[in-house]
Protein backbone atom coordinates (compact mmCIF):
# COMPACT_ATOMS: atom_id res chain seq x y z
CA UNK A 1 0.00 0.00 0.00
CA UNK A 2 1.25 3.49 -0.54
CA UNK A 3 0.95 6.13 2.13
CA UNK A 4 -2.06 7.66 0.49
CA UNK A 5 -4.12 4.06 0.40
CA UNK A 6 -2.63 3.16 4.20
CA UNK A 7 -4.31 7.19 5.12
CA UNK A 8 -7.51 6.08 3.61
CA UNK A 9 -7.83 2.17 5.11
CA UNK A 10 -6.87 3.97 8.60
CA UNK A 11 -9.65 6.79 7.42
CA UNK A 12 -12.34 4.00 6.99
CA UNK A 13 -11.38 2.38 10.68
CA UNK A 14 -11.22 5.55 12.34
CA UNK A 15 -14.97 7.09 10.81
CA UNK A 16 -16.01 3.35 11.84
CA UNK A 17 -14.76 3.91 15.35
CA UNK A 18 -16.52 6.81 15.43
CA UNK A 19 -19.54 5.82 14.41
CA UNK A 20 -19.94 2.87 16.52
CA UNK A 21 -18.46 4.46 19.83
CA UNK A 22 -19.56 8.03 19.32
CA UNK A 23 -16.02 8.84 20.69
CA UNK A 24 -14.30 12.16 20.51
CA UNK A 25 -12.94 12.52 16.48
CA UNK A 26 -10.24 14.46 17.94
CA UNK A 27 -9.38 11.46 20.65
CA UNK A 28 -9.73 8.91 17.68
CA UNK A 29 -7.77 11.00 15.40
CA UNK A 30 -4.59 10.91 18.17
CA UNK A 31 -5.09 6.95 18.47
CA UNK A 32 -4.45 6.17 14.88
CA UNK A 33 -1.66 8.82 14.32
CA UNK A 34 0.06 7.26 16.78
CA UNK A 35 0.22 3.68 15.44
CA UNK A 36 3.46 2.76 13.69
CA UNK A 37 2.38 0.09 11.43
CA UNK A 38 3.39 1.79 7.89
CA UNK A 39 3.85 5.09 6.81
CA UNK A 40 0.84 7.19 6.46
CA UNK A 41 0.17 10.89 4.72
CA UNK A 42 -0.91 12.51 8.26
CA UNK A 43 -2.26 15.75 6.82
CA UNK A 44 -4.04 13.61 4.44
CA UNK A 45 -5.71 11.29 6.99
CA UNK A 46 -6.33 14.20 9.16
CA UNK A 47 -7.69 16.03 6.63
CA UNK A 48 -10.08 13.15 6.20
CA UNK A 49 -11.06 12.62 9.65
CA UNK A 50 -11.84 16.04 10.49
CA UNK A 51 -13.92 17.15 7.90
CA UNK A 52 -15.77 13.67 7.17
CA UNK A 53 -17.78 14.15 10.49
CA UNK A 54 -18.08 17.49 9.85
CA UNK A 55 -19.41 17.06 6.88
CA UNK A 56 -21.60 14.06 7.88
CA UNK A 57 -25.48 15.66 7.16
CA UNK A 58 -24.41 16.92 3.52
CA UNK A 59 -22.36 13.26 2.76
CA UNK A 60 -25.51 11.38 4.07
CA UNK A 61 -28.06 13.66 1.95
CA UNK A 62 -25.36 13.20 -1.66
CA UNK A 63 -25.29 9.11 -0.50
CA UNK A 64 -29.20 8.59 -0.09
CA UNK A 65 -30.73 8.90 -3.50
CA UNK A 66 -27.54 6.77 -5.23
CA UNK A 67 -28.68 3.98 -2.84
CA UNK A 68 -31.88 1.44 -2.92
CA UNK A 69 -32.18 1.41 1.01
CA UNK A 70 -32.13 3.80 3.86
CA UNK A 71 -28.92 4.73 4.46
CA UNK A 72 -29.61 4.16 8.17
CA UNK A 73 -29.77 0.51 6.92
CA UNK A 74 -26.09 0.24 5.84
CA UNK A 75 -23.17 -0.99 8.44
CA UNK A 76 -21.30 1.21 10.04
CA UNK A 77 -18.33 -0.36 7.80
CA UNK A 78 -19.96 0.18 4.55
CA UNK A 79 -21.08 4.13 5.31
CA UNK A 80 -17.58 4.70 6.86
CA UNK A 81 -16.44 3.50 3.45
CA UNK A 82 -19.00 6.06 0.96
CA UNK A 83 -18.38 8.81 3.45
CA UNK A 84 -14.55 8.67 2.43
CA UNK A 85 -15.65 8.02 -1.09
CA UNK A 86 -18.13 10.80 -1.42
CA UNK A 87 -16.34 13.17 0.77
CA UNK A 88 -13.35 12.91 -1.67
CA UNK A 89 -15.68 13.19 -4.97
CA UNK A 90 -17.53 15.83 -3.82
CA UNK A 91 -14.87 18.18 -1.62
CA UNK A 92 -11.57 16.94 -3.58
CA UNK A 93 -11.54 17.38 -6.87
CA UNK A 94 -7.75 17.16 -6.99
CA UNK A 95 -8.09 13.37 -6.65
CA UNK A 96 -9.32 11.55 -10.02
CA UNK A 97 -13.07 10.42 -9.64
CA UNK A 98 -11.57 6.81 -11.22
CA UNK A 99 -8.77 6.90 -8.24
CA UNK A 100 -11.81 7.28 -5.63
CA UNK A 101 -13.98 5.10 -6.54
CA UNK A 102 -11.05 2.15 -7.36
CA UNK A 103 -9.86 2.96 -3.38
CA UNK A 104 -13.39 2.72 -1.87
CA UNK A 105 -13.78 -0.52 -3.98
CA UNK A 106 -11.13 -1.68 -2.82
CA UNK A 107 -11.83 -0.78 0.63
CA UNK A 108 -15.02 -2.60 0.54
CA UNK A 109 -13.17 -5.68 -0.26
CA UNK A 110 -11.00 -5.62 2.47
CA UNK A 111 -13.23 -4.72 5.10
CA UNK A 112 -16.86 -4.55 3.89
CA UNK A 113 -19.84 -7.04 4.24
CA UNK A 114 -19.61 -10.14 1.34
CA UNK A 115 -20.37 -8.33 -1.83
CA UNK A 116 -20.69 -5.03 -0.55
CA UNK A 117 -18.56 -3.60 -3.07
CA UNK A 118 -20.97 -3.85 -5.72
CA UNK A 119 -22.98 -1.07 -3.62
CA UNK A 120 -20.11 1.15 -2.62
CA UNK A 121 -19.16 0.83 -6.96
CA UNK A 122 -23.03 1.79 -7.90
CA UNK A 123 -23.33 4.27 -5.14
CA UNK A 124 -19.96 6.41 -6.43
CA UNK A 125 -20.57 6.22 -9.98
CA UNK A 126 -23.88 8.07 -9.42
CA UNK A 127 -22.49 10.84 -7.21
CA UNK A 128 -19.51 10.79 -9.51
CA UNK A 129 -21.72 11.85 -12.36
CA UNK A 130 -23.16 14.81 -10.37
CA UNK A 131 -19.80 15.97 -8.81
CA UNK A 132 -17.35 14.48 -11.42
CA UNK A 133 -19.18 15.37 -14.68
CA UNK A 134 -17.11 17.41 -16.57
CA UNK A 135 -13.64 15.16 -15.38
CA UNK A 136 -15.84 12.05 -16.64
CA UNK A 137 -16.89 13.33 -19.92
Amino acid sequence: MTPKQRSRARAVQAIYQWLVSGENIKKIEHQFLNQKEGKISKAFFSNLIINIPKNITVLDEIVQPSIDRDIGELGPTEKAILYLGVYELRFQPEVPYKVVINEAVELAKLYGAEGSFKLVNSSLDKIALEFRSLEIR
